[in-house]
C-alpha cells in the first residue's frame, strides 16, 4: 500500500497584504507584500515581520495563505497567493501564466511579461519525439509505466546540462554575470564555460559541463525553430538580452564555435522576465512537460511494435553474411 501523507495541523496562516486581480490594471507591477522572507533578514525593511514570526502554525509560508472554514479547520474558504484571491478572483480571469509568474517571482507580471512568458511556453512545450526528455517519457508509456513514472523519467533525463533544465540554469547564470559587464563583453562571458565550484550546493554532484551554456554541441547550424522563438521572443521582450542576442548572435556563435539552442533562447528569455537562475531551471523542466505527456500516452495506446524508430542496423553484426560471401554461396 502507498504511503499517504496528512496534514494534522489547521490551515492557519497570519493574514498578508493583497491586492484584486484586474486585468486592465495588469501592466502596474508592484510587490505584493511587503517585506523580504526571513532569511533575509538584513534586508528587510524597519518593521516588516516575516508571516512566519507572527503565526503559531507551523505551515507558514509567504507564498500561500489559506483562510479555513467555520466549521472545519482542515478544509480551505478561500485562498491567496502572494495575496490574491486564488479561487474567488484569479480563476477565470488570469491566464496560467499568470500563476506561474506570481507564484516563483511573487507578484503579477505585466501585459507584456505576461503574453511572452505565454509564447515561450508555447515554444518549449513540445520539444519532440527525437528530444532525450520525451523520448525517456516514451518508453515509460510503451512500457506500461503509470502516468507518474514517464512524467519521472522525462524529469530525470530533462534535468541535464545537454539540452536539458542545468544547461538553462548555466546559461542564465552567465547572464548574471553579465550585469558587471559591458555590453562589448558578453559574448566572452556567455561563451565560458567554467568547472564547478568545489563543495558549493548549487554545484554538486555535477560534472564539468563540454560546452558553453545555451549553445548545441552537435549542431551544425542554427535551427530554424531556435531563430524563429529567438526573433518572436525579442519582438515581446522589455530586457536587454533578446534584442542584444538577434543583432549579435552571429558573432556569439563565432566566439563559441557552436549554434545557439533552444536552451540558450529560453535562458535569456527567462533572465528578461526577471527569473533567477534556480526558477529557471525549475520553469524549464515545468513547461516542457506536456509534450513529455501526450507522447508518453500516444506510445501507451500504440504499443511497442509502433514505436517510432527504426530498427537498430549494427554494422558489424555477426549474425550478418557479407554479401560477397553470399554471392559465392550462391
Amino acid at each position: 500500500m502507498a504511503a499517504t501523507t496528512t496534514i494534522d495541523q489547521p490551515l492557519v496562516y497570519q493574514q498578508n497584504d493583497g491586492k484584486p486581480l484586474d486585468r486592465a490594471q495588469c501592466t502596474d507591477r508592484a510587490p505584493l507584500i511587503k517585506g523580504r522572507p526571513h532569511d533575509k533578514g538584513d534586508d528587510r525593511e524597519a518593521g516588516d515581520r516575516h508571516p512566519c514570526e507572527m503565526s503559531s502554525s507551523p505551515l507558514c509560508t509567504r507564498i500561500w495563505l489559506e483562510e479555513p472554514e467555520a466549521d472545519n479547520p482542515f478544509a480551505t474558504r478561500s485562498a491567496r497567493c502572494h495575496g490574491y484571491d486564488v479561487y474567488g478572483q484569479m480563476v477565470g480571469q488570469a491566464r496560467w501564466v499568470d500563476m506561474l509568474y506570481l507564484l516563483f517571482r511573487g507578484e503579477v507580471p505585466t501585459l507584456a511579461q505576461s503574453q511572452m512568458l505565454e509564447a515561450l511556453a508555447v515554444a518549449l512545450a513540445n520539444p519532440g519525439p527525437r528530444d532525450p526528455m520525451v523520448h525517456a517519457a516514451m518508453c515509460g508509456g510503451v512500457g506500461g509505466s503509470p502516468a507518474a513514472a514517464s512524467l519521472m523519467a522525462a524529469l530525470s533525463v530533462g534535468a541535464g546540462q545537454s539540452g536539458g533544465a542545468r544547461d538553462v540554469f548555466l546559461a542564465m547564470k552567465c547572464w548574471a554575470a553579465c550585469q558587471d559587464v559591458e555590453a562589448s563583453g558578453w559574448a566572452e562571458v556567455l561563451t565560458r564555460h567554467t568547472p564547478p565550484t568545489w563543495l558549493a550546493p548549487e554545484d554538486a554532484g555535477w560534472p564539468v559541463i563540454e560546452h558553453p551554456a545555451g549553445f548545441d554541441p552537435h549542431g551544425v547550424s542554427t535551427a530554424t525553430v531556435v531563430l524563429q522563438t529567438l526573433e518572436t521572443l525579442a519582438s515581446m521582450s522589455t530586457g536587454p538580452r533578446l534584442p542584444w542576442m538577434v543583432a549579435h548572435r552571429a558573432e556569439l556563435e563565432r566566439v563559441a564555435g557552436l549554434p545557439l539552442a533552444m536552451t540558450g533562447v529560453a535562458a535569456a528569455a527567462l533572465a528578461d522576465l526577471g527569473f533567477e537562475g534556480a526558477q529557471g531551471e525549475m520553469l524549464h523542466l515545468l513547461l516542457r512537460l506536456p509534450g513529455s505527456a501526450a507522447h508518453a500516452l500516444e506510445q501507451a495506446r500504440n504499443g511497442f511494435k509502433r514505436f517510432p524508430y527504426p530498427a537498430v542496423d549494427l554494422q558489424d553484426d555477426p549474425r550478418r553474411v557479407p554479401t560477397d560471401a553470399q554471392e559465392a554461396q550462391a
